[in-house]
This record gives C-alpha cells, structure tokens and sequence, in this order.
C-alpha cells in the first residue's frame, strides 16, 4: 500500500436484514392488515408481522411504537379508505348513504371490522365519517348540542349493529340452516310467551335487512327531533 494512500479505519456497516431495507410505516400496515384478514386479530402479533416482512421484530419498532399503535394504525388506514358521500341537503338521504358508505367501509376487511368498531381513535382519518354527519345535522338546522348528541346515538347503535353482523353467531339470530331449525325448536320450547311467538323469526339473521331497518329507525329519529323552524 502507498504511503499516501489514506485508509478508512470507519467500521462498515453490513447489508440490513432480508427485508429491512424496504420496512416503513405503510408495508407494516399493509402486512398486518394482511395476517389480520387471513387469520384473524388474534394472530397479529410484532413477531408474526416480522415474520411476513422476513425481518427482525425490533426493526418494526422504529416505524410503529408497538402493538396498540399498530392496531390503530390498522383501524387508520380502513377508516381512511371511506369515501364520504357528497351532501345533497336532503337529510335523510345524506344520513342514509353515511351510514351505508361506513358499513362498506368497515366490511371492506371484515375481520378487522372490530378494529374500527371498539377502538379510540384519534386521527384526522377517524374524524372524517363524524365530521360528515355532522355537516348532515348542521346544514339541516340542529343546534350544535345536538348535532352532537345526535351523532353519538346514531353511531353507537350503528357500531352496535355491525358488530353484531361480524360476530360469527349473533346472539339473536343466525344464517345457517340447520342452526336456524335448532335455535327456532329452542325459542319454541322456551316457554316465555313473547319469544314463542316470535321465534321463526328471532332465530333468523337477515344482516342486511337487519341494517336497512336500523338505518332507517335511527333517520326517523333524528328527522322526529328536527327542529320545527327547519322545512324540506
């Protein structure tokens, strides 16, 4: 070697992991939404996500702070994927293709629906639907009171109802036909008079009607409570 010659006496750094290289914020997310759909939440786990990306689990950590964040990043990015619909003044027209327009984006990924149904969020993106409803209230004349108050009810029976679609066997009701026939003999044997009268249909779970008929009670209710000053 020339004695002129400088040498790097620096240590080098190696080639990162299989994977590190392309790991970010969005291909966490996308992995975890991945697992999430293919196997459920209870899957989801930071080494089962580093698994996915064949990385090491403690390089997620300099992109998502841990599990709870990924979680709602997750919930963030199905949120983020409703496309609100353009008001058209109309109130029960706007508060029906709200609600339809968050049940499409909450079914989207059905096994993460939990996700965007139980979680606290706190995002611009979680805002979105609720600032949506809320210019529905404002433009059809309630106070903010209760465009408020109304929001919250609507949403949490909405909540209610789609968490009740994802459960695997709602309590009240099911879509498997032979299930159907058992559960129909066991309300029918109940010996409690409203239910026996009811059974063929208690033990029948139509999910979509179910949500026609929840949106459309919920509108009733809110138009009931419009203010009498306001007219179409």
């Amino acid at each position: 070697m020339r004695h002129n010659e400088s040498v790097d006496l620096s240590p080098r750094r190696g080639r990162p992991p299989k994977g590190e290289a392309r790991l970010s914020r969005e291909t966490i997310v996308d992995a975890a939404l991945q697992l999430i759909d293919d196997d459920g939440i209870d899957a989801l786990s930071m080494r089962s996500v580093a698994r996915q990306l064949s990385s090491d689990p403690k390089s997620l950590y300099n992109h998502v702070g841990g599990i709870d964040d990924l979680l709602d990043a997750v919930a963030e990015r199905l949120l983020g994927s409703i496309t609100a619909p353009e008001l058209t003044g109309d109130l029960r027209t706007d508060l029906r293709a709200i609600a339809f327009a968050f049940r499409a984006g909450t079914l989207n990924h059905r096994a993460a629906a939990p996700l965007i149904l139980t979680r606290q969020l706190t995002s611009m993106a979680s805002l979105a639907p609720v600032n949506t409803a809320l210019a529905a209230m404002h433009c059809a004349g309630f106070s903010t009171d209760d465009a408020v108050h109304l929001m919250r009810a609507t949403l949490a029976a909405l909540v209610g109802t789609l968490l009740r679609e994802v459960n695997a066997v709602p309590t009240f009701g099911i879509a498997n036909t032979e299930a159907i026939a058992k559960r129909e003999s066991d309300l029918a044997g109940s010996e409690l008079s409203a239910v026996v009268e009811v059974a063929p249909q208690l033990a029948r779970f139509d999910a979509d009607a179910e949500f026609r008929y929840t949106v459309e009670f919920l509108i009733d209710g809110v138009i009931a409570r419009r203010p009498s000053t306001v007219t179409d």
